[in-house]
């Protein structure tokens, strides 16, 4: 069996399973046969589905992802995902100290794209009707967030004060809890957190929230928590251990702060909507040179 085929990171998994076909055992081609014919359904189903649909065990399957160059199940499923990106291959992110600049940047763009793809598949649609519900008659918000969550916090900080409705960003974890112990009906604490396990946050979500506040998370993943919070919207991504892979879930979160403060704006009076062009065009005017 050909080990380039397998080990190259950078080849479309589809394509290596085609091109694989052939050599592998009879039980491994059934598997095989099933994601060639339907992809996107195995990129959704469990190791157990694809199994009965291979009519084959769960141990064929595993060992089928192995012999495919993935690391399990799950690495399988990434890469299939990044494959049907789009509709067009894409190339896989893990980056190699002998890239060049220009890989290196090709790489982390499809490796973005790929994944805001994804996250954009699996955003809950009801619940971010339902944020943008509770942010559009909030009495105020604050925005919770540490790190890479923080500047997240302050993106969504900046921008909601020019819809008319008054917000905070706090990124100090005693400043965090004075302010969610102040907090009451009427407030939205909007708490943000990739792993959301971090326990100073899940805290802050639970004391805000009884306190009288409305929480909306921003999370990746079913986590501690979300059992604190109203509205979860949880933004998956394709995350990857490498180390040099930059953290796509950042750049995702920023995504759904625009979406949600853009459907606010929307929806906010014609008045508030007139100021809002004023200003703009003020800051247009301000960022001019001026004559000397």
């Amino acid at each position: 069996m050909d080990g380039d085929i397998r080990s190259s990171s950078g080849r479309n998994i589809i394509e290596i399973i085609r091109t694989m076909r052939a050599e592998l055992r009879k039980s491994d081609r059934k598997v095989a046969d099933v994601v060639l014919e339907d992809p996107r359904r195995i990129m959704n189903a469990t190791v157990g589905e694809t199994a009965a649909l291979a009519g084959v065990s769960q141990p064929t399957v595993l060992r089928f992802t192995t012999a495919v160059g993935c690391s399990g199940f799950q690495d399988f499923k990434i890469r299939l995902a990044q494959s049907l990106a789009f509709g067009t291959p894409a190339t896989h992110s893990v980056l190699l100290d002998t890239d060049e600049p220009e890989v290196i940047a090709e790489k982390i763009f499809d490796y973005t794209m790929t994944s805001l793809d994804w996250a954009r598949s699996k955003l809950d649609k009801a619940a971010l009707h339902k944020a943008i519900d509770i942010l559009s008659s909030a009495r105020s918000i604050v925005f919770f967030g540490f790190g890479a969550s923080g500047i997240v916090a302050r993106d969504a900080q900046q921008k909601f004060p020019l819809f008319g409705v008054p917000c905070g960003a706090e990124l100090d974890s005693h400043q965090q809890l004075m302010v969610a112990s102040m907090m009451k009906e009427g407030d939205v604490a909007f708490v943000i957190s990739n792993t959301g396990t971090t326990r100073s946050i899940i805290e802050i979500a639970r004391i805000a929230r009884d306190n009288g506040a409305v929480v909306i998370c921003l999370t990746g993943s079913e986590s501690p928590l979300t059992h604190f919070c109203d509205v979860t919207l949880i933004v998956e991504t394709l995350e990857n251990t490498n180390m040099y892979t930059p953290t796509i879930s950042r750049i995702a979160a920023l995504v759904v702060i625009d979406i949600l403060s853009t459907s606010v704006a929307m929806r906010r009076p014609e008045s508030e909507r007139a100021r809002i062009i004023q200003m703009k065009r003020q800051l247009t005017d301000m960022r001019k040179m001026q004559p000397i």
